[in-house]
């Protein structure tokens, strides 16, 4: 990608997007961007995983580890030195993790949340001082939609994104003063390749002892987001991307399938809602 000039530089946004394999939201919301004119900052643990890029001149293709302090480190300094502005940072990087609480390995916790949570405060806080120089910037942390009904096999998952729900939220009141905008975007059941991805890690899980009965109830639970009804990628990314370049974007977006029926949910009795999440994963004892 050859270096951009100054003046083009400052018509188009400059868009550093983590968690860009293809097959995923990241990768849908690289593409959308740089369908809107956006240069676009395209990351992932893996060169490979994005090499339908590399040739596209609106794409800056970055090997970037989100668990790596180095790592954000390099990716910024240079992409601050070749386009000189970073106006929009999405933390989108993410992995699953299936598996019943009291027996999943705190080693699979601690690195969920080291990549879901730590790994969005990390590009944070290494971004912000940038964007408070020029009191200008978005920052867009993509959370899930299970944070309104936390459901079995998935609490690991569902409390990172709780965690970044709550981060965002006190981000969003503190970098406002520094002339920050943060939107939380909460995707609903979107077509990804969350499920495979979440399927492989399930495969390296010990065999479950106490809930050995359940097995092949939580291996379903790996891609359960990924049904015939779920929402197509593109369409998410279209959507969500017109919504964060709005001069004034909301504090909140969410869309998806389940999306409404979450929030609807999220609202009801306690013993409701576990009665129906009981009836959906057939939690009966064995």
């Amino acid at each position: 990608m050859e270096s951009y000039g100054q003046e083009q530089q400052q018509q188009e946004q400059v868009v550093l997007v983590t968690g860009c394999s293809q097959g995923g939201i990241g990768h849908a919301l690289a593409k959308e961007f740089a369908a809107n004119k956006c240069l676009v900052v395209a990351t992932s643990r893996s060169l490979n995983s994005m090499r339908d890029l590399e040739h596209d001149h609106r794409f800056y293709v970055q090997e970037l580890d989100v668990q790596s302090d180095e790592d954000v480190q390099h990716v910024l300094s240079t992409v601050l030195e070749k386009f000189g502005k970073v106006d929009i940072l999405v933390n989108n990087a993410g992995v699953q993790c299936v598996g019943p609480l009291a027996e999943i390995p705190l080693s699979a916790v601690q690195d969920t949340f080291n990549t879901n949570v730590y790994g969005p405060l990390r590009l944070i806080q290494a971004v912000v001082p940038h964007m408070a120089s020029r009191r200008k910037g978005k920052i867009v942390n993509v959370g899930s939609v299970t944070v309104a009904i936390p459901t079995p096999w998935s609490g690991v998952y569902t409390s990172t994104k709780a965690a970044l729900h709550t981060l965002t939220d006190t981000l969003r009141l503190e970098l406002k003063l520094l002339g920050i905008d943060v939107i939380n975007v909460v995707p609903g059941a979107v077509r990804s390749n969350i499920g495979n991805s979440a399927t492989a890690s399930y495969d390296r899980m010990p065999e479950w002892k106490l809930y050995k009965p359940f097995e092949a109830a939580i291996r379903q639970r790996a891609s359960f987001s990924q049904q015939s009804k779920s929402t197509p990628t593109e369409e998410f990314a279209r959507k969500t991307v017109a919504t964060v370049l709005k001069k004034h974007p909301p504090a909140w977006f969410s869309y998806g399938y389940f999306s409404t029926l979450a929030s609807i949910m999220h609202h009801l009795p306690l013993f409701v809602k576990d009665f129906m999440i009981r009836r959906v994963f057939k939690l009966n004892s064995k």
